[in-house]
């Protein structure tokens, strides 16, 4: 891939993704005593996985939580979360170890995973849609598309996140839009595509929604799922109701046009909105009529000025939120830190208006609740809280290992607590997605890590150079 002078079929694309990971059997592993432990081995070619004697956090409060139990997966499903499971299968020692859901990021333009730290101390605008949407998007050729999604979603599956809404603002062409779903699937994260808009005359948002929804969505069981990053407009809208998908869209600022989607009666139960930072009233009262859902990025919303992110907003009036990161060209899309954030800016509002004597104050927020946000939420929003988003016997097993033998977090006194408020992504020791090991005492399984990282490094100066971006590593 040598810039813009290559014309890129969606055969080459494809090609080259496939290639990208069959090869790392044949190549040198992420960590190679990591990748040739025969208990890794074991793992891989399980039916039944036992998981003993972790700290479960199940997130389901019919289940409930234990300070010891074990989990049982079958055929990639939880079958058993008890103390004391006896079972024919491979076991897992989960001592000193938390397990929990895998975190569910709702808000994700992965795309921009060559993208990350472009935008040191930007803001929405004028930088953000100045370099980025305006400038840096236009320029992506398919397998820059490729690259830049496997590097967001592997990071996502390194940093405990095991699902996410990929609203993928970079259709320009069909092979675009390929390349970000062969990006996916290869991966291996539980996703949400959510087609979106692009640029140019070979743009074909959204009708090619039929056969997309054809070519890669034809099973729901598979990891990945459909849905429609819709702008606000009521053609728009009806192609997601043709097609019977959710929609996805950004709602913030202006509440009118949100109004009139409802007024025109297209919205639906699963529709997704997203920021929803200075909303009326009226809109939030929509919201709620018609069993919307909301994913909030306090992170970024507070970093680059969308405004006062909407945790209150939304808790006020009875609608439990999920959280994403956005992308990542001025933060992390670290779920310890968004939680965390979530956290402290609902307390330190709260305990303000306290402060000022304020009364009949709404409750603060607890460990457990912004935890259940990036889980239990997340797939509710995502619309996979049927498969996903707690440890209930018969959901799929997307399950985070998380250590506490650790300095920084031991001795462990609360499990919420720690996970929420002093973890972060180098506590994360195993993920299991689907009941698949995808990661495994710290490294990540079966990815040739070099060669995605020489893929991706390649990708980004090619980018840079057609789009004439100057990248300043130490400014």
């Amino acid at each position: 891939m040598r810039g813009s002078k290559i014309k890129t079929s969606r055969r080459r694309v494809l090609q080259a993704a496939g290639a990208l990971i069959a090869g790392a059997a044949a190549s040198q592993p992420l960590t190679a005593q990591a990748q040739t432990e025969p208990d890794l081995a074991r793992l891989q070619g399980a039916r039944r996985i036992l998981i003993k004697g972790g700290i479960v956090l199940t997130l389901d409060r019919q289940v409930g939580d234990f300070a010891q139990a074990d989990v049982l997966i079958e055929d990639g499903k939880v079958r058993e979360v008890r103390p004391n499971i006896t079972a024919d299968a491979v076991i897992v020692d989960a001592g000193n170890r938390i397990l929990a859901p895998g975190f569910v990021d709702t808000h994700s333009h992965s795309y921009q995973g060559l993208l990350r730290t472009t935008l040191p101390n930007g803001l929405v605008d004028p930088d953000y849609n100045r370099d980025v949407q305006n400038n840096l998007t236009l320029h992506y050729s398919p397998n820059d598309v490729y690259a830049g999604v496997l590097m967001t979603a592997l990071g996502f599956i390194e940093m405990g996140t095991t699902t996410i809404i990929d609203l993928s603002q970079i259709s320009h062409t069909p092979e675009h839009s390929d390349a970000a779903i062969r990006a996916l699937q290869d991966a291996g994260i539980r996703a949400v595509y959510g087609y979106s808009r692009g640029g140019g005359p070979a743009m074909r948002w959204p009708q090619d929604l039929g056969r997309l929804q054809h070519d890669y969505f034809s099973s729901k069981d598979q990891l990945l799922t459909l849905a429609l990053g819709a702008s606000l407009d009521a053609n728009v809208l009806r192609v997601a109701r043709e097609a019977g998908v959710p929609a996805v869209m950004h709602f913030r600022v202006n509440p009118e046009p949100g109004l009139a989607l409802g007024r025109a009666g297209v919205l639906r139960e699963g529709d997704l909105f997203i920021h929803c930072t200075h909303l009326n009233e009226a809109a939030w009262q929509m919201i709620k009529d018609i069993g919307g859902r909301i994913s909030m990025s306090p992170p970024l919303e507070m970093a680059m000025a969308h405004g006062m992110p909407a945790v209150q907003d939304a808790l006020d009036r009875g609608v439990r939120p999920s959280l994403s990161s956005d992308h990542g060209t001025t933060v992390a899309q670290d779920m310890f830190a968004i939680m965390r954030t979530t956290f402290n800016l609902q307390r330190l509002r709260i305990l303000q208006r306290r402060r000022a004597n304020e009364p009949d104050l709404p409750p603060l927020l607890t460990c457990r609740d912004v935890l259940e946000f990036a889980t239990l939420q997340g797939a509710r929003c995502a619309n996979v809280d049927h498969k996903v988003g707690t440890l209930t016997p018969g959901k799929e097993a997307d399950i985070l290992m998380l250590r506490t033998d650790r300095f920084d977090v031991w001795p462990l006194n609360n499990a919420p607590s720690v996970v929420a408020n002093l973890m972060n992504p180098s506590h994360v020791d195993a993920v299991f997605i689907a009941g698949k090991v995808k990661k495994w005492r710290g490294s990540l399984v079966g990815i040739d890590s070099a060669r995605v990282l020489r893929l991706a490094q390649e990708a980004r100066a090619a980018l840079m150079r057609r789009a004439n971006f100057a990248v300043d590593v130490v400014g």
